[in-house]
C-alpha cells in the first residue's frame, strides 16, 4: 500500500509511552529509512537523529554489511535454542564480549532486551547467595531516579515514582537511596548506600544496583572514588555489586565500557543492551565474573533461568558484525576524538540560554537540565513542566528536524546521544538545532 495510508492504519499499532495526543497527531514522525546519523520519514523529510534511536544505533543507521550478517546467519541457522546446546554465533559473540570487558567478567548469558537482562541479574543474585547458603539475601538496592526497566523484576529496582505508581505493588525488598547528585562527594554518596545495607540487615542484601553514568535523573556522571567504594561496601557484605550498562556499554561513553575506566572497579555482574547490536537485532545480556558463576555450577545444578530467544542465532551474529565493526573502523575513537567538541558545543548552548540550569554528561551522552531562568533563580513550575515535556518541546523538537527527548525524570531535561559514528560537523549540526529548540521554548516562557 502506499505510504499516504500508513497514517489511516497507525490506530493498529500501540506506540511505547506515547499518550493519545501524540498517538492520534497528523505530525506523528513515520520514518521508513536510515542512513548514518540520518532518518527519512514516509514525506520525505530527512531528521538528524540525535538519540542514536533511543541510546542504541551505536555504529549508524543503513550498514547493509550488518544485514547481511543476520541474512547469511538466517539462511544457515535462524533458530536453535541455547537449551543444553549451542552454536557458532552465540559462541562467537560470547568470547568477543568477554574480551572487551574490564577484569575477569568472562562468562556471557544473553537474553533480548535490557530489561530482561536485570530481571536476569535479580534472579541470579538470589541463587547465587541460596548457592552458599545464605537463601535470606532477597534484597536489592537501588538508586531514586535510576531507570533499569519496565518488566516486574527490573519495575521494581527503577527508581521512578511516575514509572512505578501505576503497578504498584510491586516486588518487595527493593530499597532506594539518592543518586551521586543529592550528595556532595563520593564518600556521602557512598555512606548512604552502606547505611541502607545496614538498615536493612547485610545478611539480607543480595545486590546493589547502579549504572556508571546514570541516565535517569540526567546523565549523572559520579564523582571520583565512588564506585571503588561500592566496592568495598559490596566486598565487606558479601554483596553483589551489579553495573547496569545497559546505555553506557559498547563505546556510548568513549569506553566499551564504563566499569572498570570510569569506576576503576570490577563488578560482580555487568547488565548489557542496546549498543551490542546497534539495534539491528534485539539482544541483551549479563557478564558474569567466572568465580561468581562457578558458585552456582560447582553445585551441580543449572542457573535455573532462560528464554526462547536467548542467544538467538541472528542475534549473535548481527552482535559479532556490528562490534566487529566498531573496532575495525575505529568508532570510539571518533567518540574521543569529538567529545571534547561536543562538551564546548553544549557549554556555549548553556552559556546562551538562561533556560539551561545545566549541562551534564560525557562521551556522547548528555542531559540539558531546564530551568525558567538561571540567572534570577525562577524554576518551573509543575504545569509549566507538563506543558513543555509533554507537548511543546516534543513539537519545537520537530520542527527542528532533530531527534532527541523531552525528559521530565526528575526535573524537565533533553537528552541527548546521537550515534558515536557522528563527527564535528553532525555535531554542530545537532547543536544548532537544539539551540533553536531552546529559543522557541524561552519565547514560550516570557509569553
Amino acid at each position: 500500500m502506499a505510504n499516504h495510508n500508513l497514517r489511516d492504519r497507525l490506530e493498529h499499532l500501540a506506540l511505547n509511552f506515547t499518550n493519545n495526543t501524540q498517538w492520534r497527531s497528523p505530525d506523528l514522525p513515520i520514518y521508513e529509512r536510515g542512513e548514518g546519523c540520518y532518518l527519512w520519514d514516509i514525506e520525505g523529510r530527512r531528521w538528524l537523529d540525535g538519540l542514536a534511536g533511543l541510546f542504541v544505533v551505536n555504529i549508524g543507521h543503513g550498514r547493509k554489511d550488518i544485514a547481511e550478517a543476520a541474512a547469511n546467519q538466517m539462511s544457515r541457522l535462524a533458530y536453535s535454542p541455547a537449551w543444553q546446546a549451542a552454536h557458532p554465533p552465540g559462541i562467537e559473540a560470547a568470547e568477543l564480549i568477554s574480551s572487551l570487558a574490564p577484569g575477569d567478567l568472562d562468562v556471557v548469558f544473553f537474553v533480548s532486551s535490557g530489561s530482561e537482562a536485570v530481571e536476569t541479574a535479580i534472579k541470579f543474585a538470589r541463587q547465587y547467595h541460596a548457592a552458599r547458603g545464605e537463601p535470606s539475601r532477597t534484597k536489592v538496592i537501588s538508586r531514586r531516579d535510576a531507570y533499569h526497566g519496565t518488566t516486574m523484576g527490573a519495575l521494581s529496582a527503577t527508581g521512578m515514582a511516575s514509572l512505578r505508581n501505576l503497578f504498584e505493588p510491586l516486588l518487595p525488598g527493593f530499597y532506594f537511596v539518592g543518586n551521586t547528585l543529592e550528595y556532595s562527594d563520593a564518600a556521602s554518596a557512598a555512606a548512604a548506600v552502606e547505611q541502607a545495607v545496614l538498615d536493612q540487615g547485610p545478611e539480607t542484601v543480595a545486590m546493589i544496583i547502579a549504572e556508571p553514568v546514570q541516565n535517569g535523573g540526567g546523565a549523572i556522571v559520579p564523582p571520583d572514588g565512588y564506585w571503588q567504594l561500592l566496592r568495598e561496601i559490596c566486598d565487606r557484605h558479601g554483596i553483589l555489586l551489579v553495573a547496569d550498562e545497559v546505555i553506557n556499554g559498547f563505546g556510548r561513553l568513549g569506553t566499551w565500557f564504563g566499569s572498570g575506566t570510569l569506576t576503576k572497579a570490577i563488578p560482580d555482574l555487568l547488565t548489557f543492551a542496546k549498543g551490542a547490536t546497534s539495534g539491528y537485532a534485539p539482544i541483551g545480556g549479563v557478564l558474569m565474573r567466572g568465580p561468581v558463576m562457578d558458585e552456582i555450577m560447582d553445585q551441580g545444578v543449572p542457573f535455573n533461568h532462560g528464554a526462547t530467544w536467548g542467544a538467538h542465532p541472528v542475534a549473535t551474529a548481527t552482535a559479532v558484525a556490528n562490534i566487529t565493526a566498531l573496532k575495525e573502523e575505529k568508532v570510539l575513537d571518533n567518540v574521543t576524538r569529538n567529545q571534547d567538541k561536543f562538551r564546548v558545543l553544549l557549554d556555549e548552548i548553556m552559556a546562551n540560554h538562561t533556560s539551561v540550569r545545566d549541562v551534564r554528561g560525557m562521551g556522547y551522552l548528555y542531559s540539558i537540565e531546564l530551568t525558567h531562568n538561571r540567572s534570577t533563580g525562577q524554576e518551573l513550575d509543575t504545569a509549566q513542566t507538563a506543558e513543555a515535556v509533554n507537548n511543546l518541546l516534543p513539537r519545537l523538537i520537530r520542527e527542528a528536524g532533530i531527534v532527541i527527548r523531552a525528559d521530565d525524570r526528575g526535573l524537565a531535561k533533553l537528552m541527548l546521544s546521537p550515534p558515536l559514528i557522528a563527527e564535528k560537523t553532525v555535531l554542530e549540526e545537532l547543536c544548532h538545532g537544539v539551540d533553536r529548540v531552546l529559543s522557541d521554548f524561552e519565547t514560550w516562557l516570557q509569553s
